[in-house]
């Protein structure tokens, strides 16, 4: 995928505001959020008290709030659970999902696209910069180099146009999902679900291990402390053209150690690219799997640096 623009205007989007809104998130979330200063931002979960994950959210700083970017399923969630923990804060909550559009726009020509729209290009992970009354991101789906544009939902076809004036095409969901299994790029409803701990999804990303108290630290030290986790998500390449379902379970000598999460047929690999939870002494790049006569191979997780917009130890 040279790049492609995907309409994803069904994510949910969170507006958080007020003096006291950067203490209130970082109580909130497992990602240092009082450090972020207007045009930057974060990827984060929201735990609860036992540790699961309720939600995972791109977190942009804007100069007079947050702004949070979360999977179409999560948006009314996530703003009810916030919601409650709000008491004497001076925080207001708005939900735009409804006023807000995004498009998602990716591939190894993102920038070059960006640059020919005539918008800013923020230079690092989650930074964002306003261009005229739309905001562009650094995000990406796929988990390739991207952006996220989130504006004034009535100005969806402007931009489409826009888009096609300087000759990025529109991709469907398929071809995304396929390039973010093809990079190893969990999301959450398919490979990130509310039974999981958070070191159990390898998002090394979303968790800041030195921050102050939240919401489901404990359970997070815990684990990070005693190694309690037994299994963890890891993408594989399987000798197959067809993808096998969500739940599908993979041996070594017969016993199962691994259950795929999401999968589909790569025609860039040639192969089924998957994601699975794997048992932890099995999940080593190389490690061989079997699907019943099928091959399957551990590979390299994928993981964002917190000082480039470009991912790292991503498939290749």
């Amino acid at each position: 995928m040279e790049s492609a623009w995907l309409d994803v205007s069904q994510r949910g989007k969170i507006r958080i505001a007020g003096d006291d809104r950067g203490r209130f998130l970082h109580a909130m979330t497992t990602n240092h959020i009082q450090r972020l200063i207007p045009g930057t931002g974060c990827y984060t979960y929201f735990l609860n008290a036992a540790g699961r994950i309720l939600a995972d959210a791109n977190v942009f700083s804007r100069p007079s709030h947050y702004l949070l970017d979360v999977e179409p399923e999560l948006g009314a969630k996530l703003y009810g659970h916030l919601d409650k923990f709000i008491i004497a804060d001076d925080v207001a909550l708005e939900n735009v999902s409804a006023q807000l559009g995004s498009i998602a726009l990716e591939g190894p020509n993102a920038v070059k696209a960006i640059r020919a729209l005539g918008a800013p290009v923020p230079d690092a992970a989650f930074a964002n910069e306003q261009w005229g009354s739309r905001l562009v991101a650094r995000a990406s789906i796929t988990g390739l180099d991207g952006f996220r544009i989130i504006f004034p939902a009535e100005e969806i076809s402007e931009l489409a146009a826009q888009l096609g004036n300087v000759g990025v095409p529109a991709a469907d969901e398929d071809v995304f999902r396929t390039v973010r299994l093809e990079t190893g790029k969990p999301i959450y409803g398919e490979d990130i679900r509310e039974r999981f701990l958070a070191q159990e999804t390898n998002q090394v990303h979303a968790l800041h291990l030195q921050k102050g108290c939240y919401l489901g630290q404990e359970i997070v030290e815990r684990v990070r402390s005693r190694g309690l986790i037994r299994r963890v998500l890891m993408p594989l390449h399987i000798d197959s053209k067809e993808p096998p379902a969500p739940g599908t379970k993979l041996q070594i000598d017969g016993k199962n150690v691994a259950g795929i999460t999401s999968a589909a047929y790569s025609p860039a690999f040639g192969q089924v690219v998957a994601l699975a939870y794997v048992l932890i002494e099995h999940a080593t790049p190389g490690t061989e799997l079997q699907l019943g006569a099928t091959r399957a191979t551990v590979a390299q997780p994928f993981a964002i640096s917190a000082d480039s917009h470009a991912p790292v130890g991503a498939v290749q």
